[in-house]
């Protein structure tokens, strides 16, 4: 999977703040809409009202867990984006408005027969991992490598049947597209997440509360 938009968000400063912004959120999303409507020759119709619902819903889950940055601060920033597809997943601003125009230009062909599957689902995953990639290149210093799966369509089948039912679930998905460890019986829980007990061991254990 192309992560055409990463290339642009690499230079906005302060970008793990800048996307808590209302405004900047949905700048920055219709620009990859844009993009994947160009690259892959869908079009996309977006409804601004629960775009808005989106971004509010995911800074109010933000909030109540973002304690937990303190154990573990690049889970916690893997753990945001996969709450931020949850509500995408959730409340869905996105539907495609037309037939792939004939002609239309086309990515590569494991991403294309993923968009033409399922075009929006696709647009939320492509900006998470896009916000995501950038913003462990600016903090971390680091380049998010997906994992293979992420571009295996028999996955996103998997995925979207059980997003339907649980969109939570989308968060045990997003880390297994990024090579982690999905947590598939709490995945909306930060404190359950494998990073998150390793963490919590070795601070307790650091302060002498775990029994020998």
């Amino acid at each position: 999977m192309e992560l055409d938009l990463t290339d642009e968000l690499t230079g906005v400063a302060d970008l793990r703040h800048q996307v808590r912004h209302l405004r900047w959120f949905k700048s920055s999303f219709r620009r990859d809409a844009a993009l994947i409507a160009e690259h892959h020759g869908v079009v996309l119709k977006i409804d601004d009202r629960r775009l808005t619902e989106v971004f509010l819903n995911w800074i109010e889950a933000f909030n109540r867990q973002k304690s937990y940055a303190a154990l573990d601060r690049r889970d916690f920033t893997l753990f945001a984006a996969g709450l931020l597809l949850r509500e995408f997943l959730r409340v869905r601003p996105v539907t495609e408005a037309d037939p792939r125009p004939t002609g239309a230009a086309v990515g590569d062909a494991w991403s294309s027969s993923i968009v033409r599957f399922w075009p929006e689902g696709f647009l939320y995953t492509n900006y998470c991992l896009s916000v995501l990639s950038a913003v462990v290149q600016q903090e971390f210093g680091e380049t998010l490598s997906l994992a293979k799966c992420a571009d295996d369509l028999r996955l996103w089948w998997s995925y979207r049947e059980n997003v339907r039912e649980d969109p939570s679930m989308a968060i045990a998905f997003f880390d297994k597209f990024v090579g982690e460890e999905p947590n598939w019986r709490v995945p909306d829980s930060a404190e359950s997440r494998a990073a998150m007990r390793r963490a919590t061991k070795k601070l307790f254990a650091g302060q002498g509360l775990l029994g020998h």
